[in-house]
């Protein structure tokens, strides 16, 4: 299976352009997502399925041999230790389709951008009220 170039526009169509078998486990893996960060946004953004909470928290996608989670660097840098049975990149981690995916270890990736990304908003928050009454 090739990564699906038809269109979509929302994640539930984007699932539904793949075998059953992985439209579970992509179904698996957004509600594992959904659970942890229950106030995030669905949306598609960089063609992938994407949740959002003061910010993209992670995205995934389906590809011939894997499910890739892309919680960027910092998702990444932070759990990496983690990661030695998976291939995984700077922002990025492979989990193969043969195996099952690490749901906990999805979670905690989850709960982590949740915070960071809520610490990210109060900062930049800060330096705009900052700028405000320095001006």
């Amino acid at each position: 299976m090739e990564e699906n170039n038809n269109n979509f526009n929302n994640i539930d169509e984007y699932i539904a352009l793949y075998p059953q078998e992985v439209q579970d486990k992509l179904q698996a893996l957004r509600k594992v997502i959904r659970e942890a960060a229950p106030e995030a946004e669905e949306k598609i953004s960089w063609r992938m399925p994407t949740f959002a909470y003061h910010g993209n928290l992670v995205h995934f996608a389906a590809f011939k041999n894997h499910i890739g989670l892309y919680p960027g660097v910092n998702g990444i840098e932070h759990f990496e230790h983690r990661f030695s049975e998976y291939k995984s990149s700077k922002g990025a981690v492979q989990f193969p389709l043969n195996k099952p995916i690490p749901f906990d270890l999805v979670r905690e990736i989850v709960l982590f951008k949740v915070e960071e990304n809520k610490k990210d908003t109060e900062i930049k928050d800060q330096k705009k009220k900052k700028q405000k009454y320095n001006a």
